[in-house]
């Protein structure tokens, strides 16, 4: 079998020991194996930046990546520990729709729920499933264990909902749902959503904030106070250059935003 990579994305923090665990059940497993860290900086408890961050990563690796996402809120309660295979990708994590924005559009060939308890670390923690069931069932997948072996089939998984746009004639109304290492305000409005309005005419609206036209990267910004851009996503952003955009606006997630035409 092809060596395979396994990728972790979690909230815990660079500072705390739960990723060295982690890894250390993994490669107690299978010392052979890969691992690459996405991202351990997820704001706590937040499933919408850390399904954002597996959306735009997962598609860089190579097939037969195994990537396990530890944002889970409700970790010890009913919610599910799932593993969904993808066309040839894996996805390992709490049923919570942390793995969705990266299935998006796809059919999963197998959705498993992992209650194969053979699989799972003794004692199994209920405050810790990153260490006692996601990491295990990632290292004994990556020797080839088949998905199959490490519980029941399900249908379906949760799903974040996308917060629904607002689209007037010339008009269309979003809201900031993640704010970057950077402090840059991040939306949920595609390029795609901006088709029909100039990029040079437009005003992009938020609190007290409002920014004219779009700038086509972040130096384009410098000489402004507030700048509004598409990002590497794909997704309408208002940032500062050389700036944290959030600390200085004070503005939240969840804050409206409005683009229009001048």
């Amino acid at each position: 079998m092809e060596p395979r990579l396994i990728t972790l994305t979690t909230d815990f923090g660079h500072k705390d020991p739960f990723v060295g665990i982690m890894k250390a059940v993994i490669l107690g497993i299978n010392p052979n194996v890969g691992i690459i860290d996405l991202s351990h900086g997820i704001p706590p408890q937040d499933l919408m930046a850390g399904a954002l961050v597996l959306r735009h990563s997962a598609p860089f690796f190579h097939p037969g990546t195994i990537h396990v996402a530890v944002v889970d809120p409700g970790v010890g309660s009913r919610r599910r520990a799932i593993l969904i295979e993808s066309g040839s990708r894996f996805f390992i994590g709490p049923d919570n729709g942390i793995l969705s924005l990266a299935l998006e559009g796809e059919k999963p060939s197998q959705i498993i729920e992992l209650s194969n308890e053979i699989y799972h670390l003794k004692p199994t923690s209920a405050t810790f499933h990153g260490r006692d069931i996601f990491a295990p069932v990632a290292g004994y997948l990556s020797l080839g264990i088949p998905p199959q072996d490490f519980g029941s089939a399900v249908e379906g998984f949760e799903r974040l909902a996308w917060p629904d746009l607002i689209k007037g004639e010339r008009s269309i109304q979003g809201e900031i749902i993640y704010i970057d290492g950077f402090g840059n305000l991040i939306t949920n409005i595609h390029e795609r959503d901006l088709k029909g309005l100039p990029a040079e005419t437009l005003t992009v609206s938020l609190g007290t904030i409002t920014v004219h036209g779009l700038a086509r990267n972040y130096t384009n910004g410098a000489e402004k106070d507030y700048m509004a851009l598409i990002n590497s996503m794909g997704l309408l952003e208002i940032a500062l250059f050389k700036r944290n955009a959030h600390l200085q606006s004070g503005v939240q997630i969840g804050v409206r935003v409005t683009v229009q035409e001048e």
